[in-house]
């Protein structure tokens, strides 16, 4: 198994544990990023905004390496009917420091003397299927399929500007009285364009594991290990590499809304560091009659 798998594996251990010990919300659960089962009520629409902060971000597709911040990273998500949500996600502007150099796989186009540059994020277009309620013994099941689209420009050295598609089966489960701990896990394939070798692809596993506990009625502590993992026996393709990153934060519902903000730790070789992440929820009223 590979090390970054084996890290992955013991995480969800200790985070299992610690989720035992540490309004299990609906659905998107910001500032985690693994996906709950549950769906929004039929006709209504939630917003979230954050922004992110990392250290020692990785681009090996295009050699460079720093500091970056996403800023708007936003979220909307549509209830549909009681077992259907589409969602749009993305970031909006992605600011990079950059601290080193090194090969790039295509032409960029910043300046040798620059240290930083910035472009747009790659957003997602995704619908999510809830299967079945949760039962006394059983979990719920839902099914989550999308597509990113490649809105970013590659010679930014940011983002690919690849199209990739991806389905996960979704699970979870509530414990505790009153379901004050709501946790939920994802298992999938996410198909990865290779953006330096012509007609290939990476088919990685996406995995996930998260938990969110009420504390009291505004505040809610939030963890998951979440990630995707290379398959192919040799190398991942550049642009394709295993990534993972553990998370640890809280909830706090006030003036009507949802403020986040949680810690974040790198896993695997081309992961950040470490960093922060801060946003905001809202959620509305219904706001168009619902699909019968």
């Amino acid at each position: 198994m590979p090390s970054q798998l084996k890290q992955a594996a013991r995480l969800f251990c200790a985070l299992a544990f610690a989720l035992v010990l540490c309004a299990a919300a609906r659905a998107q659960q910001r500032p985690l990023i693994t996906e709950d089962v549950d769906v929004l009520e039929p006709g209504s629409l939630r917003v979230q905004v954050g922004i992110d902060f990392v250290q020692d971000a990785k681009f090996p597709a295009s050699g460079l390496t720093g500091d970056l911040t996403r800023v708007g990273v936003i979220g909307v998500h549509v209830g549909l009917s009681s077992n259907v949500e589409f969602s749009v996600e993305g970031v909006a502007q992605n600011f990079l420091s950059i601290n080193t150099r090194g090969t790039s796989a295509f032409p960029l186009s910043i300046a040798p003397g620059d240290n930083s540059t910035n472009d747009t994020g790659d957003f997602r277009l995704s619908t999510k299927i809830k299967l079945r309620n949760e039962t006394r013994r059983g979990p719920s099941l839902g099914f989550k399929f999308g597509m990113e689209l490649p809105n970013s420009n590659e010679a930014r050295g940011i983002g690919l500007n690849n199209t990739n598609a991806f389905g996960i089966i979704l699970m979870g489960k509530k414990f505790g009285r009153d379901a004050r701990l709501n946790t939920f896990g994802n298992l999938g394939i996410g198909i990865y364009t290779a953006p330096t070798r012509l007609f290939t692809q990476n088919d990685m596993l996406l995995y996930g594991l998260g938990g969110v506990f009420r504390v009291n009625k505004t505040v809610n502590l939030a963890a998951e290990v979440n990630g995707r993992a290379n398959t192919r026996g040799g190398g991942a393709p550049l642009g394709t590499e295993s990534l993972g990153e553990f998370r640890f934060g809280l909830q706090v519902k006030a003036a009507g809304l949802r403020f986040d903000a949680a810690g974040i730790k790198g896993l695997t070789e081309f992961s950040p560091r470490s960093g922060v992440t801060f946003g905001v929820t809202y959620d509305t009223p219904s706001v168009f009659t619902p699909v019968k």
